[in-house]
């Protein structure tokens, strides 16, 4: 597979291997301890859906900071850190909505939404209403958007595992490695990252599972006054839906997965990440074929090959001298890696690597350095 399958993916692996590692199941023991913690598990989940049914959810303007504004609302639901243990430690879960623009009639409850990652935040979901996109005012008739924060995510009892001011420090190392060095680089990369977990949210982590984060769902589910689920999921997301849908069948009313991950214990993890490079190269290859298609727009080359080319300049040019001091190859490869995930990153993606062509450098510095 070429350099450029590998579209900044270093970090997904981490994350991926993480949480694999948090999920793992231990080995039932002859005294039945693996057993009696699920069944702890799901009387804890029982338990906090019957309180957070009675608390509800106190819905209030967004905090201005979350850039959230109204009609969305903003609240908080609190689950236990570990379920085998609902009277224990608690989190707070930061949720939103978008209410149903429909009439009483209309209305068919909640949509809950999580966009995938693992780690994504679904708290921008209401705004698909107030922005008044097309594809969603007939569904935003019928449903409440509702997003949330998953557990160790946004505002939801977030994992800390580098120095914010250091992890959006630019240059980063470059993640398609060309030698030795770079594969150092990268490890060294992993190791402080992993171990950073480990230090600053260590205590946490065995609790920031997919499992649980599905009886968070189960939760919020209660919170909002919801007999039954309804939810989207994109991505992960589509395995977290999986996972409630496995731990929860009697609460599933629709459930709507798109971009689906195959959720079976072989494929869930690093082979999902590597199965996705297999597509971003297609979509890349895709890309590259319509630029060339479009040189006359863009003038980066009329054919694919030409274009492939030019990246390939760029990326080594970026990797010698970091452009505007601040955009290496791993950025880089986090803006052009937006054209093989969204067709409709095709035109802004090529329009900025022309303008950088032309001699436009701040407009590639604004796309691909970090905020």
């Amino acid at each position: 597979m070429g350099r450029t399958a590998v579209l900044g993916t270093a970090g997904a692996l981490i994350a991926g291997t993480l949480v694999a590692g948090a999920i793992t199941a231990p080995a039932a023991s002859a005294d039945g301890r693996h057993h009696d913690r699920v069944g702890s598990e799901a009387r804890g989940v029982r338990i906090a859906a019957e309180r957070s049914a009675r608390a509800g959810i106190d819905w209030k303007s967004c905090p201005e900071d979350w850039g959230l504004t109204a009609p969305i609302q903003c609240g908080w639901v609190t689950v236990p850190l570990d379920y085998a243990k609902p009277n224990g430690k608690k989190i707070k879960l930061a949720v939103d909505r978008h209410v149903s623009t429909g009439t009483k009639g209309e209305r068919q409850g909640a949509l809950i939404y999580n966009p995938g990652g693992p780690g994504g935040s679904g708290m921008r979901f209401p705004t698909r209403v107030t922005a008044k996109n097309p594809l969603w005012t007939k569904t935003a008739k019928a449903y409440d958007f509702v997003g949330f924060d998953p557990r160790g995510v946004g505002r939801s009892a977030p994992i800390s595992c580098v120095d914010p001011q250091e992890f959006v420090k630019a240059p980063k190392a470059d993640p398609v490695p060309d030698s030795e060095a770079d594969k150092r680089a990268q490890r060294k990369l992993a190791r402080e990252y992993a171990e950073g977990c480990a230090e600053r949210s260590g205590w946490t982590l065995p609790h920031m599972t997919t499992p649980n984060t599905a009886r968070d769902l189960d939760v919020i589910r209660a919170a909002l006054g919801e007999k039954k689920l309804n939810f989207l999921g994109v991505s992960y997301g589509t395995y977290l839906g999986a996972v409630y849908g496995t731990l929860f069948p009697a609460h599933v009313r629709r459930m709507v997965v798109d971009s689906v991950v195959n959720p079976s214990r072989e494929s869930i993890w690093y082979r999902a990440n590597l199965n996705q490079d297999i597509a971003f190269q297609m979509r890349w290859d895709d890309w590259k074929a319509w630029v060339a298609k479009h040189d006359s727009v863009y003038g980066i080359g009329d054919t694919p090959q030409k274009v492939e080319k030019e990246w390939l300049k760029l990326r080594a040019a970026a990797k010698k001298e970091p452009i505007g001091g601040v955009v290496g190859p791993a950025e880089l490869i986090g803006f052009f890696q937006s054209a093989p995930y969204y067709d409709s990153a095709w035109a802004p993606t090529a329009k900025t690597w022309s303008a950088y062509r032309a001699g436009d450098t701040q407009a590639l510095i604004d796309a691909a350095a970090p905020d």
